[in-house]
């Protein structure tokens, strides 16, 4: 598939050509993913700030955590769903349905996590991230409490955090340059 439009509303062309490493990464897409994300390409006008993001993003999404990679990225689709983040409501929403193996899933996901069936470590940690995108300042020593009786390390609380902090941003971004979904993201794992 070809995508309708660049990967965002600014006219910010991609560094050509792209330096050796990044080349390489971009081809390691190319052969897993069968496509080169937009939010890549996006970022790929300034190699630093590509390198940036992709650093942040692996070692919060890819890192050894108490969180699974699924996990993750069920706090990324409610972020990206309380945002109302059409590029990563797309791609993480893919995310859920395939590391859950469960399309459904990952349609309640983006529409409204509240009606997924969740086990109590999940819905503990998504009304945290919840609360972190709509009311950050109101957090208290009774949400982190909550998530330490859902079995939650601090560690984990942290990594929590972190990965919702990333999502508000990403989205705030992604919102404002109208970063817009590979099409293929549509169809996978449904």
């Amino acid at each position: 598939m070809t995508n309708p439009k660049p990967p965002t509303a600014l006219d910010l062309p991609m560094v050509d050509p792209l330096p050796e490493a990044t080349q390489k990464y971009f081809d390691i897409c190319m052969d897993k993913l069968g496509m080169i994300p937009n939010v890549l390409q996006a970022n790929a006008f300034d190699i630093d700030k590509l390198n940036a993001f992709t650093a942040m993003y692996n070692d919060l999404m890819l890192a050894d955590s108490g969180l699974s990679k699924l996990e993750r990225e069920m706090i990324a689709v409610v972020v990206s769903s309380i945002n109302k983040c059409f590029y990563c409501l797309v791609a993480h929403g893919a995310a859920v349905r395939q590391l859950s193996g469960d399309p459904m899933l990952g349609e309640m996901m983006v529409m409204n996590y509240r009606v997924a069936p969740l086990d109590t470590r999940q819905r503990a940690m998504l009304d945290f991230a919840a609360k972190m995108t709509t009311a950050s300042a109101t957090i208290e020593e009774p949400d982190r409490q909550a998530l330490r009786d859902a079995g939650f390390s601090d560690r984990d609380i942290w990594d929590i955090a972190n990965v919702a902090g990333f999502f508000n941003m990403t989205n705030r971004v992604a919102s404002a340059t109208a970063m817009w979904p590979n099409e293929e993201y549509h169809a996978q794992h449904r």
